[in-house]
């Protein structure tokens, strides 16, 4: 195994008091913002209410989208531009209408409402020519069967629907989702001049179109809050009863406290930047889970193996040798996922871009745990006992040291009563 460090010697349990005070203090600063502050920012998965995302031909005017919001109604709403390395000048904002206390039917109107607002603001009116920006392939093909550029008659059979798909793949996939320009289509494959000129003469080319509509109900998003609730709780309560068996139910304990600890912080951390909460960041939280806790059971691992050995020496030392020993693999496997992570945040884009996040934070505070919380707790336990003067105190000690004096002359207490 490759080792970064030789033979290191830090004295982790001497600082203890000081990871304490930075995770009070990252504690206080984000939870003080949910209470006091902007709050945990949840997503129409938990929320309830209808997201519509746009994509226009020109970079939009984000007040004058307020703007007509409010005049229909909607001045209960949040404008979210979508930026991307990949793609800087996408001119796609999601438009997010909330819906507390609001029916299903209330909500589906708000797509309507939106609509409007946006035809208003753009000065948009009904020609009675289809938007080829907005078209879809049921009505682009009712479009092309009834004016038939390729005269086909009664013998199109799926010729025009074939040919539809294919002209909005093209303004989904190489025109970026809206077309400024019809004789960009003759590059399409399978249309003619006939079709081209049909296109141009009824249709038009609208300054926006919408590519996606999501509604949720107020009833919907409450459950699934409280389900995520339930889910990390449960992941939580196995991971204690298996530390629990596993070694002693202090170490169960910490291991727990310390993960409740990581999802705390990462929480706060969304709410200090204004993150938003759905149903891929509770995913990622879980995930972080797991990963903190391995990092965790690791080290407690190792201070089993070294209590066997070093049953003369005092249990911190033996806590602070076992953090140092794994130090390596600690580094070198949570950097690289760092790594990972972080490119994925700088260039996953913005639907990843919470999920990357809660990736991102939870590594680095999971890892920090592992050393600076989880094992600190269980020397600080052992010291409340009055079982840190050995290490033939730990959970290797078993019967062994029932009723046996140690080097000090005092009763060595049980590994696990």
């Amino acid at each position: 195994m490759i080792e970064l460090f030789k033979q290191p010697n830090l004295d982790w349990m001497g600082k203890a008091k000081y990871f304490f005070a930075l995770s009070g203090i990252l504690l206080l600063a984000g939870w003080t913002s949910i209470f006091f502050g902007r709050g945990i920012r949840y997503g129409i998965d938990f929320s309830g209410g209808t997201n519509v995302d746009v994509r226009f031909a020109q970079p939009p005017n984000v007040d004058k989208l307020r703007s007509s919001l409010s005049a229909q109604g909607l001045g209960n709403t949040e404008i979210q531009g979508i930026r991307d390395i990949a793609n800087a000048s996408s001119n796609e904002v999601l438009i997010f209408v909330e819906g507390k206390g609001q029916d299903e039917d209330a909500l589906q109107s708000s797509r309507a409402k939106v609509l409007n607002a946006l035809n208003a603001a753009y000065g948009v009116t009904t020609s009675g020519k289809l938007d080829f920006n907005s078209a879809t392939p049921g009505s682009l093909a009712l479009f092309l069967t009834e004016k038939d550029p390729l005269l086909l008659t009664t013998n199109a059979g799926d010729r025009y629907p074939q040919l539809a798909k294919k002209l909005l793949d093209y303004r989904d996939s190489e025109a970026s989702g809206i077309l400024t320009n019809f004789d960009d289509l003759s590059k399409a494959s399978g249309v003619t001049p006939a079709v081209l000129s049909a296109i141009k003469a009824n249709c038009t080319l609208g300054p926006f179109a919408i590519r996606n509509v999501e509604v949720v109900g107020p009833k919907v998003g409450a459950e699934l809050r409280k389900q995520a609730v339930y889910v990390t709780l449960y992941a939580l309560g196995g991971m204690l009863l298996y530390i629990a068996f596993r070694f002693e139910w202090v170490y169960g304990a910490a291991a727990v406290l310390a993960v409740f600890h990581d999802v705390l912080i990462t929480l706060g951390f969304f709410s200090l930047l204004h993150f938003e909460i759905s149903l891929t960041v509770i995913a990622a939280l879980l995930t972080l889970v797991g990963y903190s806790m391995n990092d965790t059971i690791v080290i407690f691992d190792r201070i089993r193996e070294n209590n066997r050995l070093l049953r003369k020496e005092a249990f911190a030392d033996v806590v602070n040798k076992s953090i140092n020993q794994t130090l390596s693999r600690t580094i070198l496997t949570s950097g690289l996922t760092f790594l990972t992570v972080l490119v994925l945040f700088l260039m996953g884009g913005q639907v990843l871009r919470a999920f990357s996040f809660a990736l991102v934070v939870g590594i680095v505070v999971g890892t920090y745990s592992s050393f600076g919380i989880a094992a600190p707790l269980v020397v600080a336990w052992n010291r409340w006992r009055g079982q840190g003067v050995a290490a033939g105190t730990g959970p290797a000690a078993g019967n062994k040291n029932r009723g046996s004096e140690n080097v000090t002359g005092r009763l060595a207490p049980a590994g696990r009563r």
